[in-house]
């Protein structure tokens, strides 16, 4: 039978990959944020379409149908990502309106499997 010492050497050895999944999130963040395209969800315009995506869409999640009352917890989502297509980011119709869990969860997730092929 095995004994429970010999697992330490094998533990020892394995990477501390929460570091390095938060050191790869930050370059990540750092390059998405120097994209010219990022400066569009600060203005008055990006505003406006938010708000009549959410209004249109009667502040409920497309995902899950959850009607969500904090408008800070909605997100006007791309469904086609718009990798800095400024037709795709302006137009209406490829919005909707995601609860922030959907938004950070299954839509994310759903988006790096299709960049991945």
């Amino acid at each position: 039978m095995a004994r429970l010492s010999t697992l330490k050497p094998l533990l020892a050895s394995l990477k501390p990959t929460v570091a390095f999944m938060a050191e790869g999130r930050r370059e990540m963040d750092r390059h998405r944020d120097a994209q010219p395209w990022r400066k569009w969800y600060h203005t008055a315009r990006w505003k406006a379409l938010r708000w009549s995506v959410l209004l249109r869409d009667g502040f409920t999640c497309q995902r899950c149908s959850k009607l969500v009352g904090d408008t800070s917890k909605l997100v006007a989502d791309h469904r086609e990502p718009h990798r800095g297509d400024e037709a795709l980011f302006w137009d209406e119709d490829n919005l909707q309106t995601l609860c922030s869990p959907c938004h950070s969860s299954a839509k994310q997730r759903e988006e790096n499997r299709a960049r991945r092929g």
